[in-house]
């Protein structure tokens, strides 16, 4: 069975996946690196662990993902990711990804569109009637998250941090071959 994909719209998205609780930072062995505490804002918690940063198409297939410190900003993580994407294709994310050389920079040499909810201050605001469209759009990142978060465990047991990034990966690939193949 091959897998092709005909839309050229995708979401990106960052998700905090945390190795401990925050009290029990002092007491974690797998890594031992202030750059691994992060701030989850939808919950106004602090976390230690990875971000992964995942690009999936708009039907909520992940095709790109990329593990990052905890602390690092969703910018860092959108220059990380390799974006090998088909010309004219179009990346929804949110306000955190708003970095205006970067959506030039792929808009001149990929022909990727990066479409970014707009801060109410920024520069470059969007139409209203844009604007509700890569709401709508980019929402739907947040249920493929929940997809994934619904088969963790309720804590991630690993000896190593190449064990813990292992088991991140085939909860991914799992996620992957339900959406794409058995759904």
């Amino acid at each position: 069975m091959c897998l092709t994909i005909k839309d050229t719209e995708y979401l990106l998205d960052s998700l905090p996946v945390p190795m401990c609780d925050n009290i029990r930072i002092f007491h974690v062995k797998l890594i031992k690196s202030e750059e691994y505490r992060g701030y989850i804002a939808s919950k106004k918690r602090y976390f230690y662990g990875v971000r992964v940063q995942l690009l999936t198409t708009k039907n909520g297939i992940p095709v790109e993902f990329v593990f990052m410190p905890g602390s690092a900003s969703d910018v860092r993580g959108l220059n990380a990711l390799p974006l090998n994407l088909p010309a004219s294709s179009e990346v929804y994310s949110d306000a955190a990804y708003t970095d205006y050389h970067a959506e030039d920079d792929l808009c001149d040499s990929s022909e990727i569109k990066l479409k970014v909810m707009r801060k109410k201050n920024s520069k470059r605001q969007d139409e209203p009637w844009n604007q509700y469209l890569k709401q709508c759009t980019r929402h739907y990142i947040e249920t493929v998250f929940s997809s994934i978060t619904s088969v963790f465990p309720k804590s991630i047991h690993a000896v190593t941090y190449k064990g813990f990034l292992l088991k991140l990966e085939a909860f991914i690939f799992a996620l992957t071959l339900k959406q794409a193949f058995i759904e």
